[in-house]
């Protein structure tokens, strides 16, 4: 089983442009959705989809219209009640895939609350193969949440605690590099340069510049590495080496989820005991599966593309 953590979902409305977005004036929408949304659902719903067992765990008020949206993800879920209600995001795409975001932010979640979500988590935990802390922290949560849930997960479970994998950024992610100890973790390649303070060299490739980044933490902080790079694939890093895969030709539509759908092909691929190279492919098929599809809707086996997805072994 594969269970996720969300600490600040969202209700992701995505309105699709049958033209470029004009700022400043009015524009009529080809189409408009809803989903529940939040990188630990996005990449629960994934896994779902596969036929895969998991649960996400996440702060909910009952009376929330976002419990409707969940309901209708069918997802399995354990939820922790908070007075709060989940914040929405938009999202305008147009019909070249050109996205732009606007974040809404969530409701603080009470020091009571941290404490009932952090004992959730080690509940579901229990028999897991991996928990996934993903995204942004909730407001009111400390930096190091991801890290108290970590630890405790561990305290709890000892040798039969699952592997760890974190999706977040900024401060957040800092503090699980510094004290966490995750087995992965799954940065873009700014997300990667931000936590190491470098700049990314445009005059390398981009996969041996984000390959030697990763190097400088894997092992020795971190697990292993899969860094998603949009259309230029992914690089994963482990203490054997470094791995670099490119994306089939895809028609994109919406890159909203498509790294947290890259990061649940991989962990599909990892629980069936794939070699590197293939949970990198699976990766890469997954994500490109997902910004081929409108919102965030979660990709199934039957959306993933059919085209080469090349990976080659990085030299050091």
């Amino acid at each position: 089983m594969i269970v996720t953590v969300t600490t600040h979902p969202s209700l992701d409305r995505t309105i699709a442009l049958p033209a470029p977005l004009r700022v400043g004036e009015v524009q009529a929408a080809s189409t408009a959705r809803e989903d529940a949304g939040g990188k630990g659902i996005n990449v629960a719903r994934v896994i779902a989809a596969a036929g895969h067992p998991t649960v996400a765990v996440l702060p909910l008020n009952d009376g929330d219209p976002f419990a409707a949206a969940l309901r209708g993800a069918r997802l399995p879920v354990r939820t922790v009640p908070v007075r709060g209600s989940v914040r929405a995001n938009l999202t305008i795409a147009d019909p070249a895939g050109e996205t732009t975001k606007l974040n809404l932010p969530g409701a603080p979640l009470a020091a009571a609350e941290a404490v009932a979500l952090e004992e959730a988590v080690v509940e579901t935990a229990g028999g897991a193969n991996w928990l996934v802390l993903a995204g942004s922290l909730a407001p009111g949560l400390p930096t190091d949440y991801y890290v108290r849930l970590i630890r405790a997960v561990r305290s709890r479970w000892g040798d039969s605690a699952p592997s760890i994998a974190v999706d977040t950024s900024g401060e957040a992610l800092r503090a699980v590099v510094a004290d966490g100890r995750a087995d992965l973790i799954k940065p873009n390649e700014d997300e990667l340069a931000e936590l190491a303070g470098v700049s990314l060299d445009p005059s390398r490739p981009l996969a041996e510049t984000v390959a030697d980044i990763a190097r400088s933490l894997v092992p020795a902080r971190v697990g292993a590495a899969f860094v998603t790079l949009g259309g230029d694939g992914a690089v994963l890093v482990e203490a054997g080496g470094a791995w670099q895969g490119t994306p089939p030709p895809t028609r994109v539509r919406s890159t909203v989820g498509a790294g947290d759908s890259s990061l649940a092909g991989f962990l599909l691929a990892t629980v069936s005991g794939a070699p590197p190279a293939d949970r990198v492919r699976l990766g890469i098929r997954y994500g490109s599966a997902a910004a081929a599809l409108p919102g965030t809707q979660a990709p199934t086996p039957t959306d993933l593309p059919s085209g080469d997805v090349p990976v080659r072994q990085l030299t050091p």
